[in-house]
């Protein structure tokens, strides 16, 4: 065992004394941790091949940080396992997930803008079936909007604000207490931003594929 592998090991511990046990973030620095050991590698190692910064590596790895969903995608590149594999002990722990109010998984989703924050409440992928909840919040004022396309079913709740959401040649005007429920396979996305702030939940599923 080199030096630096030494020390690395030494550290996590104390490291890992002052963090959440039972939060999400702990949970995948957790399985970071152990894929990378499992393939003998150093934390400059990992970082370097992820394009991460050591300090960010240690940070994720003691649960100090929400990586985001690059972040990860990065890493499970790196370690050669798919980005599902962060999350399964998490879930095998619990048959319940319990968020406190403002402390979901800040998510940067592919496309994301400024005022536009994602925050991932849960995860569950039992059987072959994967859910993500969301709580979205639009807080700022942009020219462009993202719009997103991916597989699966998606359902919106409307809880503060109003939106215009577009889902394919069509946009809904939700206020609170409206829903929408669609084919996600179809661009779709918010493209009128119309009284702020806007808040709503959103939550996806989709089939897992054999490769997850």
């Amino acid at each position: 065992m080199t030096k630096s592998r030494q020390n690395e090991e030494f550290q996590d511990p104390h490291a890992l004394s002052g963090a959440r046990d039972s939060g999400l973030e702990v949970s995948i620095g957790r399985e970071v941790r152990e894929f990378r050991r499992k393939l003998d590698m150093t934390v400059a190692e990992l970082a370097r091949l992820a394009d991460l910064s050591a300090g960010m590596l240690s940070k994720i790895e003691n649960g100090m940080t929400s990586p985001s969903l690059a972040t990860l995608q990065s890493l499970s590149r790196a370690l050669h396992v798919p980005v599902t594999a962060f999350f399964r002990k998490y879930e095998e722990e619990r048959d319940a997930t319990f968020v406190k109010a403002g402390q979901g998984l800040t998510i940067e989703r592919r496309g994301t803008r400024a005022g536009h924050q994602y925050q991932l409440l849960g995860h569950t992928m039992r059987k072959n079936i994967a859910v993500e909840p969301y709580l979205i919040t639009l807080s700022e004022r942009s020219d462009v909007f993202p719009l997103f396309q991916h597989a699966g079913v998606e359902f919106l709740y409307m809880l503060e604000g109003e939106v215009g959401y577009r889902h394919g040649d069509k946009t809904y005007i939700l206020t609170p207490g409206d829903s929408l429920f669609f084919d996600a396979d179809v661009p779709h996305g918010p493209d009128d931003l119309r009284r702020l702030p806007i808040r709503f939940l959103s939550i996806i599923t989709y089939a897992r594929g054999p490769e997850e």
